[in-house]
């Protein structure tokens, strides 16, 4: 089959060469852009029948129906309480405000109790996704800085809004760094790994089309249902060119290995990609599958990231299996200028030399591959997970020095509130000695503190009689309006502001106070005859998108076990060799996840490992290991059909393979490296060095102590109960 297709690629080399590039252009001009069709926010990604969606339900009645997203402007004075020209100002900031035409509604919600700022919600419309989005917060910047501004009056724009542009901007220098520092590191590593002046770029090419091609269709495929977030775009870019690097690079290698067995160019892609064509395709092909049982989860960044980079890497694989050989043939041996490739006998090298080393004391490398794997899986102990939360403000930018002021000057009731949300039958007018009842019985709870609610609304304190009659009279005083963000305009859904008890806002402790807290608010819900009780916060998010990542990490690790250990036992035909392979690299996952944990919370203090790099790290280690397992395995299996000793068979395999192989964990591994330099945030340097460490780790110790050793015990039961067990000496 694969000789077949290098046939075809070696025929039809300028139509396929001409193909590919062609298909950048089409796609890019008829496919919209991956950046539009993003989000950001984790709680976007909650299944819909989550208490987020819940609860989130309830909050939209308080919000205008035209309204997507909302900002808030906060007006601040340091140096004393506000002005009548600050005033004045403010007024004249909201009128210039409501003449955009992306705002749905401008809402005044009141003074800070110490006087010395002022917070309005600005609701923007549909235009608050995609590109217009940028424009927008560009714009109401511009705008709520009319000429005038009195000195010492600071305005900033903040709110979720505000801070997820602010943050995609950071996020989109971050991807722009990632894709051109990646680029200039694997070539440098090529450079020296080929000592040729072609050969990098060559290897280089197919991964910067397949890169180009398959961020336009991943969009598109969004209107399947596949949905894309800040980490899948990020880590497509360091997947396509790494693992599409090491593709090349095992091409390149062996069309270079055949040649100095003394074939012409041509002959030599056909029988290169006819070797390797097999190892190629079943390692796109395990990453591929491993990517796909992401489709079993809950959580829709991994519902969208596993589909959003199997298409990456399917697209990546055709280009490799196509494109690669045909760029091959057409500059054939000028690919590896200066270095030689005429004829010459295989020469072992040093890694060959490490095998041999390694399979004469193959028990004594196992106790010290457990000893260093087993040392570095303690770091586990103490376990923590951070960054469950929304999209937090890039430092130092417009909305995080915002949200600073909000939290200087507005109670943590307001600034970052626990909303507790109530659904009644009928409108609360009328009855609102309800709301004052259901008030004290949250207070009395336990489980929260410092609850305002319509009655104590922006510093006015309001009995039910005095609250009914401003209703009654149809006026529209500030205490009216104040209490508005606490009553739905259908008087049915009324909210609470809380602190929670247990521990501030944004911390794990506070969510995992979470499930009390629903408890508490349902009892009191029954209590007042509410038919719903909802809680919506940072904290109710942080939980739920906890909770259902780690049960979906539960249910989709067996079955991405199970698509390796079936792939491998095909392509090794083998019921041994899939076991021992699975398990060490299984291994290997668990010691980088402790040298995560022991660098960047025991020693680094942070709060906890992001939530999603156990699961990211489990994808790329374990099925990314595979891609070298399957190489070497591959190439042992290929010389065990000589005559020689199974012990040779891994020392010739492993000295050929043995550069290939570690130029292509040391190029992976650098462009997940290259993404912890400068990708951003805490949570993307974890996972750009933690993935980086584990495929070092897998590189340099499984591949070389672990593997060879086992191996080498086993002999020919390696093969079992293929023909080659019973070949085998």
């Amino acid at each position: 089959m694969f000789r077949k297709i290098a046939q075809f690629s070696v025929k039809f080399r300028w139509f396929i060469i001409v193909f590919w590039i062609a298909a950048i252009p089409i796609v890019t001009a008829n496919f919209p852009s991956i950046n539009d069709v993003a989000k950001n926010n984790n709680s976007d990604f909650l299944p819909k029948n989550s208490p987020t969606d819940a609860a989130t339900k309830l909050e939209n009645k308080f919000q205008n129906k035209d309204t997507a997203s909302t900002a808030i402007i906060i007006a601040s004075r340091a140096d004393g309480q506000l002005t009548d020209a600050d005033k004045a100002y403010i007024a004249k900031v909201e009128a210039t405000i409501k003449k955009n035409h992306s705002v749905s509604e401008v809402r005044d919600q009141g003074t800070s109790a110490d006087g010395q700022a002022d917070q309005i919600a600005v609701g923007v419309n549909g235009d608050a996704f995609g590109d217009k989005a940028f424009d927008i917060v560009k714009d109401l910047r511009r705008e709520m800085k009319p000429a005038g501004q009195p000195a010492g009056l600071e305005v900033h724009l903040t709110g979720d809004f505000a801070a997820s542009i602010d943050a995609a901007n950071a996020q989109q220098k971050g991807r722009n760094n990632t894709e051109g520092y990646t680029v200039l590191l694997i070539l440098v590593l090529l450079l020296v790994v080929f000592r040729a002046i072609l050969a990098p770029i060559v290897t280089l090419i197919p991964a910067g089309i397949a890169l180009a091609i398959s961020q336009p269709v991943i969009a598109e495929s969004t209107k399947a249902g596949v949905q894309v977030g800040f980490i899948t775009q990020i880590l497509l870019i360091v997947l396509i060119l790494g693992a599409g690097t090491d593709y090349g690079l095992f091409l390149v290698f062996r069309v270079r290995e055949e040649m100095r067995k003394g074939k012409t160019p041509k002959e030599a892609v056909v029988d290169a990609l006819a070797r390797v064509g097999e190892s190629i395709t079943f390692s796109a092909a395990t990453v591929i599958a491993a990517l796909l049982s992401l489709m079993l989860a809950s959580f829709g960044i991994y519902k969208g990231l596993g589909p959003a980079l199997a298409i990456g890497l399917a697209i990546m694989l055709l280009i490799a299996l196509t494109f690669l050989p045909a760029l091959l043939a057409i500059l054939g041996r000028a690919v590896y200028w200066p270095s030689k490739t005429k004829m010459r006998e295989t020469k072992i090298g040093i890694w060959g030399r490490v095998a041999d080393s390694v399979i004469k004391k193959p028990v004594t490398m196992l106790v010290l591959g457990a000893v260093i794997f087993g040392s570095l899986s303690l770091g586990l102990i103490g376990y923590k997970a951070s960054g469950f939360g929304s999209q937090s403000a890039p430092a130092k930018s417009d909305s995080d020095i915002g949200q600073q002021v909000m939290k200087k000057h507005f109670p943590a009731t307001q600034s970052s509130p626990q909303l507790v949300l109530f659904q009644f039958n009928q409108p609360v007018w009328g009855h609102l000695e309800t709301l004052q009842k259901t008030q004290a019985e949250l207070a009395s709870s336990g489980q929260f503190k410092a609850i305002s609610g319509p009655f104590s609304a922006n510093g006015f304190s309001l009995t039910p009689e005095a609250l009914q009659a401003l209703h009654d009279s149809g006026s529209n005083s500030p205490a009216l309006q104040a209490v508005q963000q606490f009553i739905s305009s259908d008087g049915t859904t009324v909210q609470f502001y809380a602190t929670l008890k247990a521990a501030p806002s944004g911390t794990a402790e506070a969510a995992s106070a979470v499930p009390a807290a629903r408890a508490a608010i349902d009892k009191v819900a029954s209590s007042v005859g509410a038919t719903q009780g909802s809680l919506f916060s940072a904290d109710s998010v942080a939980y739920d998108v906890n909770h259902i990542a780690n049960s979906d990490l539960k249910k989709i690790i067996p079955v991405v076990l199970l698509i390796i250990l079936v792939l491998l036992a095909i392509l090794l035909r083998s019921l041994v060799a899939p076991w021992y392979l699975i398990i060490t690299v299984g291994l290997s996952y668990v010691a980088s996840l402790g040298f995560a944990m022991l660098v960047f919370v025991h020693w680094g203090h942070q709060d906890g490992l992001f939530f999603i790099l156990p699961f990211l790290m489990f994808i790329f280690c374990m099925a990314l290991g595979e891609d070298y397992n399957i190489l070497v395995m591959s190439r042992i299996r290929e010389e065990a059909h000589g005559k020689v000793t199974m012990n040779e068979d891994v020392t010739k395999a492993i000295g050929i393979t043995g550069t290939t192989v570690t130029s292509a964990g040391l190029i992976l591994a650098g462009t997940f490296a290259v993404l912890g330099l400068v990708g951003g945030d805490e949570s993307v340097q974890q996972i750009g060095y933690g993935i980086a460490f584990g495929i070092l780790l897998d590189t340099f110790f499984v591949r070389t102590l672990l593997v060879p050793s086992i191996v080498a015990l086993l002999g020919k039961w390696n093969w079992w109960p293929s023909k080659l067990y019973h070949d085998t000496k």
